[in-house]
């Protein structure tokens, strides 16, 4: 079976779409009846890597400018005119079974263009009104342009319960099925012999940006004792962020940007993880997290309930009193934190990218018929 994949995002560019990308790519080097060719973007020249023995990477030079993982609305252009006309250059020399788009837009457009059967991965910015900064572009153009790439596609998959429902909101009469993120639970795991905080540890990993609600779990932060604060990555509002950090009670860092690799010793030292994200998919973040043992506390937003198990607190959005409530509850309990860690961890263990491939993998041989 060939297989064309693609993402505009693949790391070291992009965010939890890439990553997901990568850890499915993973799992597909163990198949030997699978090739596959994966059209992504560059964060500089154009390149030609290879995967493993049966899968290649083609990385488009986008004229990357910036934060390589925030793509802007030219970087998408730039992606979607590349990535077409390589894709009809590619579509000459090899015969694709059928192709896998991460995300409906634009990726689901180009595979629709090619003219090739296509199933698509909705993500979350790709749905329309998920991301209120593209919501006259959704309400004038991109709901009625996404339900045809939909309606078009062999298959629609969504990534939690949450952005399906949302989808529907869009195209009611559109046949979607769910299939999670995974969870690398090898790579990510509890620290043996973790030593305790002298204050309680909370972190958070994501882009600095509006959406991931940052603003109200600082508000929280300012007005109590005993906790510290890591945030890791990079964004637009980091200065406001910071400004809004001052005279906190509780220590407030930010890290930066942070290699992947280096993230799981920041979320092993830590005590819980907390995402007040204004709307989500299913995060990465969140799934990474569990597997390293950390309660988790987040809003209701996409897929993100559906991680809540006994093994964290669902907070209302733009709440920093709500938040501040599920602080004190860590406070006054701090073995609520070991037993909560450990709940996360078991429900993460049977969330691994194995499950996630094999699940893809039936959906490959029905859309190949």
């Amino acid at each position: 079976m060939r297989i064309l994949v693609l993402n505009y995002e693949f790391p070291p560019l992009g965010g939890g779409a890439g990553n997901a990308t990568y850890y499915l790519l993973k799992e597909f080097s163990k198949y030997k009846d699978l090739e596959i060719d994966l059209v992504a973007s560059s964060i500089s020249t154009f390149k030609i890597q290879k995967f493993s023995n049966n899968i290649t990477l083609y990385l488009l030079d986008i004229n990357k400018k910036g934060n390589i993982h925030y793509q802007s609305q030219k970087d998408l252009i730039n992606y979607s005119r590349k990535a077409l006309k390589y894709c009809k250059h590619l579509k000459t020399t090899k015969q694709y079974d059928f192709i896998h788009a991460f995300f409906g837009i634009p990726c689901g457009y180009i595979a629709m263009k090619l003219k090739l059967p296509y199933i698509v991965s909705l993500r979350g910015s790709d749905v329309p009104f998920y991301n209120k900064r593209f919501y006259w572009q959704d309400k004038i153009f991109f709901k009625n342009l996404s339900k045809k790439i939909w309606k078009n596609a062999k298959e629609v998959v969504a990534n939690s319960e949450g952005l399906k429902q949302l989808a529907l909101e869009s195209s009611p009469k559109q046949e979607i099925s769910v299939i999670y993120n995974g969870i690398n639970i090898n790579e990510f795991k509890p620290l043996k012999n973790k030593k305790p905080n002298k204050n309680i540890v909370l972190i958070s990993t994501g882009r600095l940006i509006e959406r991931k609600g940052y603003k109200y779990l600082i508000e929280a932060v300012k007005e109590v004792e005993g906790f510290e604060l890591w945030l890791i990555g990079d964004g637009n509002i980091k200065s406001e962020l910071e400004q809004l950090s001052r005279n906190s009670k509780s220590k407030i860092i930010f890290l930066g940007k942070k290699p992947h690799n280096e993230i799981i010793t920041y979320l092993q030292k830590a005590d819980i993880f907390c995402l007040p994200s204004l709307n989500e998919g299913m995060s990465n973040s969140i799934l990474e997290a569990m597997a390293t043992g950390l309660p988790i506390i987040t809003t209701d937003t996409g897929g993100s309930k559906e991680l809540i198990k006994g093994n964290g607190f669902i907070i209302e959005k733009q709440s920093s009193k709500d938040i501040l409530d599920k602080l004190n509850k860590y406070l006054k309990n701090t073995e609520l934190i070991a037993k909560q860690g450990r709940m996360s961890r078991k429900l993460a263990e049977s969330m691994g990218w194995e499950k996630v491939a094999k699940e893809y993998r039936r959906v490959y041989n029905e859309s190949s018929k």
